[in-house]
């Protein structure tokens, strides 16, 4: 069993009905509860819809996309055994990883938010990480300021 994800073992996704974009479809697929894939695919559209609205946008995929990229990781930290002591040594993500992270970031924040309906927490959540706030975006800011702290382990990473 690999534990590494190779291009042979990541799935094709098809693009989602309404936008035609494979991260719209990833987001529908991450915040499906119970294989309930059109209670999700609704929810996702009136969030988007919702949050072009909120933010005064025409295209709710360019919104979404540059919320993406505001909650998306550069680096992480990964807890690596040497000499008898554990370091918390930072490495750079990869793209595929980096997209994990956004949107599990993303659903997890909005599934924390209480009093409304799901459709407008994603909508909240998506629009906080437009203008780089939020608990998403909090996320991705603790993670990098983690791997600045332990840059002076870096070098522990080449060996």
């Amino acid at each position: 069993m690999p534990r590494k994800v190779t291009k042979k073992l990541q799935r094709e996704l098809k693009p989602d009905r309404r936008y035609q974009s494979v991260l719209v479809q990833r987001l529908i697929n991450k915040s499906m509860l119970d294989g309930k894939k059109l209670a999700a695919e609704r929810a996702v559209y009136t969030a988007l819809e919702t949050a072009a609205k909120k933010l005064d946008s025409e295209d709710p995929l360019a919104v979404f996309e540059k919320a993406l990229k505001n909650v998306s990781p550069s680096f992480e930290v990964k807890s690596r055994r040497v000499g008898g002591a554990n370091y918390q040594i930072p490495f750079p993500v990869q793209g595929h990883r980096q997209l994990h992270y956004a949107f599990s970031w993303l659903v997890q924040a909005a599934r924390a938010r209480s009093g409304m309906p799901y459709s407008q927490r994603l909508a909240l959540e998506i629009v906080d990480a437009y203008n780089e706030a939020g608990a998403a975006f909090k996320k991705k800011e603790d993670t990098h300021k983690m791997a600045e702290a332990n840059r002076a382990f870096a070098h522990f990473a080449r060996g």
